[in-house]
C-alpha cells in the first residue's frame, strides 16, 4: 500500500468523537444574500472548522440552482486554499461525466501544487443538475453515455494523474501539468504527493466500483439514507486491497444542524426542507428565510415529503446532535462523518459547527 496516500485518506479522531468529523459545504445562497456573501461564509466555515480540528472540507458541484453557488469546485477550492493551512480540501464531488479527464487532472494538479498534501479528488457520475443543463455542459444530448462510460473515464483520469499511459497509447505523449512529468524532465523534482481519488455515490454502482478498485468511498446519506447500509455493505464485500488502501474506508455525508435550542434548530432545517420541496417540483430558488418557511402553507403531499426529509436530518441541541451522529456512526460502521449544515444564513451554520465541536470537546487551535 502507498502509505502516503493511505495517511491522507484516513482521518484523525479529535476530542471524544468516535470517528473523524469533516464538512461538506454547498455554498448555499439565502434570500436577501449574494453569492459573494455565500463564498465568504464558506471561507469563514473552513477557517472555523480547521481551527477546531475537523479533518476535511469538501465542496460539491451543482449547476443551474440559484440557491447553490458551487458550480466550480476547483475555483472555490483554490480560494479556500489561500485562506487555510492544515484542513484537507476536496471535491464532494466533481461530476466526472461533465468534464474531460485531462481538464480535471490539470485542475487538481494545480490545486495540489497550491496546497501540497491536503487535496482530495472526489468523483461522482451523476450530472449534478437536470438533463437539459447536463446537455449544455457536455455539448451533447447523449447523457446516458456519460454515466455508462464512468469506469473508462475514471481509468483515463487516473492515468493522467499518474502520468503512466503505456507506450503506444494515443495519450502516451500527453501530460497533465502540474504533474509527475515535471519530475522526469531535466532538473525536475518529484512532487511529494498527488490527490487521492475517492468515489462518491448514492446507490450500489459506485460502491461496488470503489470496492473492486480498492478506493475510499463516500456515500450521500444526506439524501439517500435508505440506501446507506446496503451500499456500505456492498462496498465492503467488494473491496480488494490496492496500492491506495489495504482495507475499506467509508465516509458518509450527513445533514446535521445544532442550535442553542430545539425550536431554533427546527426553524433552520425547515428552510432547507422547503428548498428541497421547490427543487423537487421544478421551482429551484434561493434558500428561504426561517420566517418564510414557517409561514409556508405546505400541501398534504409536501408535508409528507418534509416530514420524511426532516427525519434524516440530525438536528436539535448540541448534545442531541452528538447523540444522533454517534448513533449513525455506530449503526453504519462509517469510518468518517462529513457534516453538511444547510440553512438560510451563514450565522446559523457557523454556530452549528461551533456547537458540534464543543459537544465533542474538539480543541481550539492556538
Amino acid at each position: 500500500m502507498d502509505e502516503n496516500r493511505g495517511d491522507q485518506i484516513r482521518g484523525t479522531k479529535g476530542g471524544t468523537a468516535s470517528v473523524p468529523l469533516s464538512v461538506l459545504d454547498l455554498v448555499t445562497v439565502g434570500q436577501g444574500r449574494t453569492a459573494t456573501q455565500a463564498l465568504r461564509t464558506s471561507v469563514d466555515i473552513a477557517k472555523l472548522t480547521e481551527s477546531r480540528g475537523f479533518h476535511r472540507f469538501w465542496v460539491a458541484e451543482h449547476h443551474s440552482m440559484p440557491g447553490v453557488a458551487s458550480s466550480s469546485p476547483a475555483v472555490i477550492l483554490a480560494h479556500l486554499a489561500a485562506h487555510t493551512e492544515r484542513i484537507r480540501l476536496g471535491s464532494g464531488g466533481v461530476m466526472l461525466p461533465n468534464h474531460a479527464p485531462l481538464v480535471i487532472a490539470e485542475q487538481f494538479g494545480t490545486l495540489e501544487a497550491m496546497a501540497p498534501g491536503r487535496v482530495d479528488l472526489g468523483l461522482g457520475r451523476a450530472p449534478g443538475t437536470d438533463g437539459a443543463t447536463a446537455a449544455a455542459l457536455r455539448r451533447t444530448d447523449r447523457l446516458n453515455e456519460g454515466a455508462d462510460d464512468f469506469p473508462q473515464q475514471l481509468a483515463e483520469l487516473t492515468r493522467f494523474l499518474d502520468d503512466d499511459f503505456p507506450d503506444g497509447h494515443p495519450y502516451a505523449r500527453i501530460h497533465a501539468v502540474p504533474g509527475p512529468v515535471q519530475a522526469t524532465s531535466p532538473g525536475g523534482v518529484q512532487s511529494p504527493a498527488r490527490p487521492p481519488v475517492w468515489l462518491l455515490g448514492s446507490s450500489g454502482f459506485s460502491a461496488r466500483l470503489a470496492g473492486v478498485l480498492g478506493l475510499p468511498f463516500a456515500f450521500a446519506h444526506h439524501f439517500s439514507a435508505r440506501n446507506t447500509v446496503p451500499a456500505l455493505d456492498l462496498y465492503r464485500e467488494s473491496f480488494k486491497p490496492s496500492a491506495v488502501l489495504d482495507a475499506p474506508y467509508a465516509l458518509i455525508g450527513v445533514a446535521a444542524l445544532a442550535a442553542d435550542d430545539e425550536r431554533e434548530a427546527r426553524r433552520q432545517v425547515l428552510t432547507g426542507a422547503l428548498s428541497m420541496v421547490r427543487l423537487r417540483t421544478g421551482r429551484p430558488g434561493l434558500v428561504p428565510s426561517p420566517e418564510e418557511a414557517e409561514a409556508y402553507d405546505f400541501s398534504p403531499m409536501e408535508r409528507e415529503f418534509v416530514d420524511g426529509w426532516l427525519k434524516d436530518i440530525v438536528h436539535g441541541t448540541a448534545d442531541e446532535v452528538r447523540t444522533g451522529l454517534d448513533d449513525l456512526a455506530k449503526r453504519t460502521g462509517a469510518d468518517e462523518l462529513m457534516i453538511t449544515a444547510n440553512a438560510h444564513g451563514g450565522e446559523a451554520r457557523l454556530r452549528s459547527y461551533e456547537l458540534i465541536a464543543d459537544a465533542y470537546g474538539l480543541p481550539r487551535a492556538d
